[in-house]
């Protein structure tokens, strides 16, 4: 085999039995590598409706330091588990779980955004040895975060107890390629529109999202969500004070799901918590990955990583 740059990207598919709470058998975890193992390592957690994907012109901006992981979280990419496989957040945690220790990773900086934030922070409460720090891009916490109207619907999927009527709404209006767009195209400047790829929600859509199955797991997720603030969040707080783990929360501010006083309630638990806002939407990388790597790695100089 030819010799690869440790800076490229590499892909990878690794095996590991998990054992969730409702879930639990063998799957392969996709994932994305780059930098020298010799390297502090950062591990990069995607959101709704991504996949490591998400990740491709961040991470050439980061491995000339840092040994970057990316996987694709269950449910997204080309990580694979058992058909009978049950959507909920503790069983995605349990198979991310599973890889980590799998690989046998040293004690890692996590960045966590969207759906990659209860995945990531449902290791850390586990394995709180495992983390160094954490870089919360949009990656909420916080019931501060939820954006309005963004998630009424989701809301009322939970106030109905997972209704077939509003399990419909979301179908219908949430996990559609125009909302899709939406998520990457508001909060965005206009004098920034030239820089998000079509590409990306296009493939977010057709790869997660469209078919039967596909929208039906999302559909669940929507679901489970409510488990976030409605038991983990207080669980996240106390990790937070408890650990004293360093934090950067760095926000697109112009984000429709996930709102600037959600970045700033990290404050609460975590004092020293950094707070910083870049002019962009949810998915802030595609306009602002320069901006917010500049940032991240300054940070993780300040506090020695």
């Amino acid at each position: 085999m030819a010799s690869v740059s440790p800076y490229v990207p590499t892909y990878h598919d690794t095996p590991v039995n998990f054992s969730g709470p409702t879930s639990s058998g063998n799957a392969t975890v996709h994932y994305v590598e780059a930098g020298s193992p010799s390297f502090p390592t950062v591990l990069l957690l995607h959101g709704f409706a991504s996949s490591s994907y998400q990740y491709r012109e961040f991470i050439p901006l980061l491995s000339d330091s840092y040994h970057v992981l990316a996987p694709d979280i269950p449910g997204f990419g080309l990580t694979t588990v058992p058909d009978n496989f049950n959507y909920t957040f503790d069983n995605l945690a349990a198979v991310i779980t599973a890889w980590i220790l799998a690989l046998n990773l040293s004690p890692f900086a996590l960045y966590i955004f969207d759906y990659g934030a209860p995945v990531g922070l449902r290791f850390a409460i586990q394995h709180p040895d495992k983390i160094k720090a954490i870089i919360s891009q949009n990656g909420n916490a916080y019931n501060e975060g939820f954006g309005q109207p963004f998630w009424q619907p989701v809301f009322n999927l939970w106030n109905s107890s997972n209704a077939e009527a509003e399990r419909e709404v979301i179908r219908n209006s949430v996990l559609t390629l125009e909302t899709t767009k939406y998520q990457y195209t508001e909060g965005v400047p206009e004098a920034d529109y030239p820089l998000l790829n079509p590409s990306a929600w296009t493939f977010d859509y057709l790869q997660n999202i469209a078919g039967e199955n596909n929208t039906e797991h999302q559909v669940d997720l929507f679901y489970d969500y409510r488990t976030n603030p409605g038991t983990y969040y207080p669980k996240f707080h106390e990790y937070f004070r408890n650990s004293k783990v360093p934090i950067l929360a760095v926000w697109g501010k112009g984000d429709p799901a996930f709102i600037p006083p959600g970045a700033e309630a990290f404050k609460q638990d975590s004092p020293d918590a950094v707070v910083r806002f870049v002019d962009s939407g949810h998915f802030a990388l595609e306009t602002k990955r320069w901006e917010i790597a500049r940032i991240m790695r300054g940070w993780l100089t300040s506090i020695g990583y």
